[in-house]
């Protein structure tokens, strides 16, 4: 059965799973980003999730709930603890952003949700009729989502308000 997954998996699939494999490999780097690069991944991580939920469950459902429910957390959670991530960049309107594995954790995970919910939907399609598959399945994609736009949020603030990060002192 899962050679039958993965065969009739289309390749722009395979496609968009390097592309994020990559970025977030990049992301594991510290770097200096504009802002416009900045709203990429969050952007079409936020997109792939809304593709998802309005094909499988329409956006007038518990899904759409269960994912606003789960992204508002992530967000205020991740906004919170992913202070001092940012500092002014070198080029006026850029931010140096540490790296961090975590961007391709959550890419992986929206990714792995997205993968699941299509395959499941198609081996069960009643599957799609069911408010706790629902609710689960956008809750995660939320909790996913949240996470990016927290850590953005926090981003943005650091190009409001910027700082420099204080050099590191041996022991």
């Amino acid at each position: 059965m899962l050679y039958q997954i993965l065969t009739h998996t289309p390749i722009y699939v395979w496609a968009i799973l390097a592309f994020l494999i990559y970025r977030g490999v990049l992301a594991s780097r510290e770097r200096e980003m504009s802002v416009g690069r900045m709203l990429v991944i969050p952007f079409l991580m936020l997109v792939l999730s809304m593709q998802a939920i309005a094909t499988q469950f329409g956006v007038a459902s518990v899904a759409m709930l269960a994912w606003a429910i789960g992204a508002a957390v992530a967000a205020l959670l991740s906004r919170v603890s992913g202070a001092g991530r940012a500092s002014a960049g070198v080029v006026p309107g850029t931010l140096r952003i540490r790296g961090s594995w975590t961007p391709l954790v959550l890419m992986l995970m929206t990714f792995g949700v997205k993968y699941a919910l299509a395959v499941a939907l198609a081996i069960q399609p009643g599957l799609a009729g069911k408010a706790l598959f629902a609710a689960a399945t956008c809750g995660l994609l939320g909790l996913c989502n949240g996470c990016f736009l927290g850590r953005l949020a926090g981003d943005l603030t650091a190009v409001r308000h910027p700082r420099v990060f204080a050099p590191a002192t041996m022991p």
